[in-house]
């Protein structure tokens, strides 16, 4: 979910609502029901033309950052004009993360196994860095994340000095 669509939530969800809310406190105890609905209409009228109004800013926004980091960054059609280069990039960044997480997985066999050399404990706190890195781009950090105690607790904290 990108932080545009969270933006998104937040105002939609929550803030127009307490607007709302916040209004209709203060009508007057004098209101009859029609007018009160009238109002209320009204009030849902409005607040969802500055939804959209603040829904249409954040899109621009995000196009907009979409088109800066095209700028800077360049894009796989700029690559593609590079004879032989371009492609041999484009294919390499394409297999980075995968080749990545094989490369774990091969690390991590070796370490349960514990066959070939032992791993010194910089290297054992390398790989569990490393195995943390690949498996929350793999699972999504709120899966790293609700895993920290468990993690925490298995290894302690203090123990792995750097």
């Amino acid at each position: 979910m990108s932080i545009f669509s969270k933006l998104t939530d937040i105002v939609g969800g929550s803030l127009f609502k307490e607007v709302k809310e916040g209004v209709m406190a203060y009508f007057p105890p004098s209101m009859t029901p029609q007018e009160k609905a009238t109002a209320t209409l009204n009030v849902d009228k409005f607040l969802h033309q500055k939804f959209m109004e603040t829904n249409g800013l954040l899109q621009e926004a995000a196009n907009q950052l979409d088109k800066r980091i095209e700028t800077q960054e360049g894009t796989a059609s700029d690559l593609k004009v590079i004879p032989f280069l371009g492609p041999v990039i484009i294919f390499l960044r394409g297999v980075q993360r995968p080749a990545w997480g094989f490369y774990v997985m091969y690390l991590d066999y070796i370490w349960f196994v514990g066959s070939g050399e032992a791993f010194s404990e910089k290297q054992d706190l390398g790989l569990i860095i490393i195995n943390l890195l690949v498996l929350g781009f793999l699972f999504g950090e709120r899966t790293v994340k609700n895993l920290e105690p468990l993690i925490v607790r298995v290894f302690g904290q203090g123990k792995i000095k750097v």
